[in-house]
């Protein structure tokens, strides 16, 4: 089966890749291959995972997500906490990004305008997410430790 090419609205060629499982064909983030070259070009992390979660949001509809990091200040968890309240959305999910070693990398939280839980299909769609996201934290997080990415180690 031919990949197919989908626009994207950062004007980005989109592919779906064809992931076999059983007697089904899966579909990967359509945006896959953008992410991992973004990932393997040492692109900014906060860029990479607002990237994955567009890619997310717009697979699945609907939906408003994020990537916080152990790190990330509580405040700003706190104000996206209320935001949610404020416009009325409900929580959809709540991932942790583990690395290789059951290392907590960070955590996906995704918000939903209707009350209800992810189909199968979307569960498939989400542990890719937080693969990529573990990916792209662990890169960034060992080029930081080389001292190959001073300038971008201090996220703001």
């Amino acid at each position: 089966m031919a990949d197919s090419k989908f626009p994207s609205s950062d004007g980005l060629q989109q592919r779906r890749l064809p992931r076999n499982s059983g007697s089904e064909i899966q579909y990967l983030l359509k945006a896959e291959e953008q992410l991992l070259q973004s990932i393997s070009g040492n692109a900014p992390l906060p860029e990479v995972l607002h990237k994955i979660c567009n890619a997310l949001n717009s697979e699945i509809g609907n939906m408003i997500s994020y990537i916080s990091l152990p790190n990330d200040d509580a405040g700003d968890l706190a104000a996206i906490a209320r935001s949610t309240t404020l416009f009325d959305l409900h929580k959809f999910c709540s991932a942790r990004v583990v690395g290789g070693n059951d290392e907590v990398l960070g955590s996906l939280e995704m918000y939903c305008s209707v009350a209800r839980r992810p189909f199968l299909g979307e569960v498939g769609l989400i542990e890719r997410a937080t693969c990529l996201a573990a990916i792209a934290i662990k890169r960034h997080n060992e080029a930081c430790e080389a001292g190959s990415r001073s300038d971008s180690c201090e996220l703001p």
